[in-house]
Parts: C-alpha cells; structure tokens; sequence
C-alpha cells in the first residue's frame, strides 16, 4: 500500500507539471527553439565518389556470376541456409532472388522426403526465421520439439540469438513462439552482458540496409567466403553513392525553398529527414522515391513544429480550414509554411502523375495533409485546455498525427508502376498495416521524446496518459508501452503474409516506417537532437565508403 502511495504521488506531481505548463490562452505561444542545424551544406554538396564509376557495375555483375556458383557448390542443407543468410544480412538478397527461392524449396522438399525433422536446432531455427522472412508457411511447430514446457532451452549464444529473432516474427495467437521469446531472452541475458543490442530491437524490426555495415564488418572476422565480401562493399559503396547523389539533389531542393531562414523555430533536418527516406526505400532504382519522402518529412517535422510551438491555438485552427483565403489572416510564418506545403505537394504530386500515369493522386495526398493536420489540431486543443486523454483517446488520434498514414500513402502511390484506382485502393486494403506501423511510430517517438515534450510543455505522450489513467509510475507504462509495440508488430506480421505477393512488394516499404522509428528513437529524439547516434549513423551509411 505504502508503494502504492509513493506511485501515486509521483505520478500526480507529473501531472500537476504538465497542467501547470499546458494551460494557456488561445493566443499563447510555446517559448522553445531547437538546436540549429550541424550539417554543412556546402561539404555534403562536394562529395564525390569513385565508385559512381562505370567499371565498378561492371566488377559487381562478375562477382554476382562468380557468388552465385556458390549455390551449386554449397551441398548441405545447412550451409545453404547460413549461405542465404549471409547474403541477406550483406544487403545482397536482391541479386539471388532466384537461388535462394529454389535453395529453400529444395530444403522444404528434402525435410518432406526424409520425413523427420532436423535434431539441430540452430539449423531449424535459422530455417524457420528464413522461410517466414521470405514469404513461406512455417508452423510454429517446427520448434516445438525442442521446448520441453518446463522453461528448458538450450544454452549455447548461438542458437538462443536464432530463436529470439525468430520468435519476433510471430502473429496473434502464436503462444509457442511468445513462450520461446520470452525464455530465450532470459537465457541470452545470463549468457551476454550486451544482449540489449539483439534483443530490444530484433533483426525483424530493423532497418536491413542500415545493418548491412556492421555485418560485412563482422564477416570480416568470420572466414566468409572472399568474393562474397568483396561484393557486398563494392555493392554498398556503389549504392551509398547513388544515395550521395540523391542527397545532393534534396539539398538544392532545400536551399531554393528558402524557408529554413524565415523560420527560426522550426527544425532544419533535411538530412536526417533524407536519412528516414533511405531507411524506408534503399535500392538504387527508387531515388524519385526517396527524394519525395524526404521533402514530405521535412515539411512534416515543420507543420507539426508550427503546431507545438509556433502557432497559438487561435492560429492553428485557421490553418487547419486549409483554405489560401483563411492563411492570409496568419502570421507570415505560417503563410510561408503553407505555400511551401501546398506547393511541394502540388510538385510531387505532377512528377508522380508524370511517371507513372495519367491519373492524378493529388486528392488523396491533400486529404492526408488535411487529416493530418486535423490530428495535430485535436492534440494542439488538449494542449490549451490542460486536458491529459484516455490512452485509447490519444492513439485514435496519434496513430494519424504520427504522419505514418501520411507517408504511407506518397510509398503505396510513387511505388506502384503504373497509378489506378485499384493500385490507389491498395491503401484500403492494407490498412491494418498502415494503421499498426503508423502505432510503432507513435509509441516509439513517445518512449524516446516524451520527457524533453514535457519540460518543455508540450502535449501529453501516451507515457503520461497510461500514467494517469492508471495511476502507475512511468517504468510500468513505458513497459506497458512496449507490450502495445509487441502486439503491432504480430498484427503487422499477419496482414503482410495474407497479402499478394505484389503487393508485399510494395508494403514492405510502407513496415519500413515502424522500422525507421526504431532507428530514429531508440533512446531520444533523432530529429530534434542531432550530435548522437543518428549522426553516427548518417556518416557510416551516407558519407563514409568502406575502405
């Protein structure tokens, strides 16, 4: 009981904080700037990379000849599984789509003909998290042989890794591989004193191109097949400067808008918001892609800033008419902020009718703005009013003003080869998708942001909601939290494996978003506070070439 007490003590002094910050006039505005930019344009503008380079293509498609007879060489079973996994984790899996689609029939084929099931477990784990990834059936009773009900599972780092990574691409109702998740990450953490890094973000909920770095790094150290390696770096020097070139390209896009001087209060992140796009769509052939996500995010960090700082309540709620006659009446800031949005959208929206049609997605990516920014006016009144919402009240708006719905959309239309109206209503038709990967967004900036949101008076995070409405400290609710993430991520994994396989083509990209928040928000804000792991990650992947 005493604890008890002590909780709701703290949890109401919280609260009390963010009511005494909260309530303000209509007209009042949020005192708060971020940090100016760190990146030097005109340095970013001067790279230049050899391997833009005819004669490296040229090196890659011989080594892609020379790996792919690996395959017919690599008898085992076994070692065709560590094969494709290799190649996958190297950022290769697009070249041996074929090779590895028959190595692992011919597995499945081979496994039904003997009639038994393989007695290793590091194998048959590393077969089951495979087959799921690449779009086969695999029954969750492949790895009940080796789980005795009784909380007993094998020691070694090795095959304990392969079963957490596997486990987290289970869906609803799969209690087997919960159970097994759950164990073999106890187990892992008696064994590694760094086992954070594996199992808080596991292999299923990152971001490929962004691993493919540290993994050729540790191939090195792993007798890995030489010309295999020689390729991976020489493929991902190849594509990093692709990326350079579409950097470059955002930066002039960026410069010419001159916005950045005009709004002092706003984030200049074109190149963490160029980064976000890379995670979301890294191969070469999807700069266009690439190069419109990042201005949709930059203008989506802007208008959510001139909801949460700039604009008084007043001000945002002319904004959200969405009307050129109503923004007239607004401060110049805001005027500038929505003809830039409304020019841009008008911009990406031709170049994409340009493309890949003659019908125009301009009404459905203006109603994604509008909704959007209907969610952040609703967050914008809870705000004002000093009003802290039911936790199912704060998702049903958040999941939208997370802007994953958003973006969601500009992946599902500048992906798909040719615009219809039935490749339009594939928004529809994976909403369960886009409404649990835009969740993951929500949850996941709130865990990272939600303390400096508060000092600084902003909205109230689902942290501090679950908080109130339960009256429990912040260390349950953020665990609360990760459970919600959990549960979206099983959600996820099941709307994708009942989807067409054209269609995951596509979507895969729109998970990619749930994948960059991992990225963005793994223990602060990646947006709002540059100089940490986010810049890290931006020179290994964007700047720096393998040597």
């Amino acid at each position: 009981m005493a604890c008890r007490n002590v909780v709701s003590i703290v949890s109401s002094m919280q609260t009390q904080k963010h009511h005494a910050i909260q309530k303000q006039s209509h007209t009042e505005r949020i005192n708060f700037t971020y940090k100016p930019n760190i990146w030097k344009y005109d340095h970013l503008l001067s790279l230049t990379s050899q391997y833009s380079e005819e004669k490296y293509k040229v090196e890659v498609e011989k080594l892609k000849e020379e790996v792919g007879c690996t395959f017919t060489v690599t008898a085992s079973p076994v070692a065709q599984l560590v094969l494709i996994d290799r190649i996958d984790k190297l950022g290769l899996s697009d070249y041996y789509e074929v090779e590895t689609k028959e190595a692992l029939e011919n597995t499945i084929m081979y496994l039904k003909s003997t009639n038994s099931s393989s007695k290793d477990l590091y194998a048959t784990a590393l077969f089951f998290r495979l087959l799921r990834e690449h779009g086969y059936h695999a029954s969750q009773d492949m790895l009940k042989d080796f789980f005795d009900g009784e909380g007993k599972l094998p020691s070694d780092k090795k095959t304990l890794l392969e079963l957490v990574e596997g486990s987290h691409l289970s869906m609803d109702g799969e209690n087997l591989l919960n159970d097994i998740r759950l164990l073999s990450t106890k187990n892992l953490k008696n064994l590694l004193s760094d086992v954070d890094k594996f199992t808080t973000i596991p292999l299923a909920w990152r971001v490929r191109w962004y691993d493919v770095r540290r993994h050729i790094t540790a191939q090195n150290c792993n007798n890995t097949n030489p010309m295999l390696l020689k390729l991976a770096k020489l493929n991902f020097n190849i594509i990093q400067a692709t990326h350079q070139k579409d950097l470059k390209d955002v930066i002039r896009w960026w410069r010419n808008l001159y916005i950045a001087e005009s709004l002092d209060f706003t984030r200049d992140r074109i190149v963490e918001s160029f980064f976000f796009a890379v995670g979301i769509a890294s191969e070469p052939q999807h700069g266009s892609m690439r190069k419109w996500l990042t201005k949709v995010i930059q203008l989506i960090l802007i208008i959510d800033d001139v909801y949460d700082i700039y604009g008084s309540l007043d001000d945002v709620q002319q904004f959200t008419l969405w009307d050129p006659n109503e923004v007239e009446w607004l401060p110049e800031c805001m005027q500038i902020c929505f003809r830039a949005l409304d020019a841009t959208m008008e911009e990406i929206c031709v170049e994409i009718q340009e493309q890949k049609g003659d019908l125009s997605t301009l009404p459905y990516l203006k109603q994604g703005w509008v909704n959007f920014c209907k969610a952040l006016l609703v967050e914008s009144t809870w705000h004002y009013e000093g009003h802290i919402p039911t936790l199912e009240d704060y998702l049903d708006n958040g999941w939208i003003s997370s802007s994953g719905s958003l973006f969601s959309f500009h992946v599902i239309h500048g992906m798909t080869n040719n615009i219809t109206i039935e490749n339009l209503d594939l928004c529809k038709n994976c909403h369960e998708i886009i409404y649990h990967t835009s969740i993951i967004i929500r949850l996941c900036n709130d865990q990272g942001t939600s303390t400096a949101e508060l000092e600084r008076g902003d909205v109230a995070s689902s942290i501090l909601c679950y908080m109130q409405q339960e009256n429990i400290s912040e260390d349950v609710a953020r665990e609360y939290i990760e459970n919600i993430i959990l549960d979206s991520w099983k959600k996820i994994n099941y709307h994708f494996n009942i989807l067409s396989t054209s269609h995951q083509k596509i979507v895969k990209h729109v998970i990619n978003g749930a994948r960059m928040a991992h990225v963005m928000y793994p223990s602060g804000d990646g947006f709002g506070v540059q100089d940490g792991e986010t810049r890290d990650q931006i020179l290994l992947n964007l700047v720096e070439p393998i040597t």
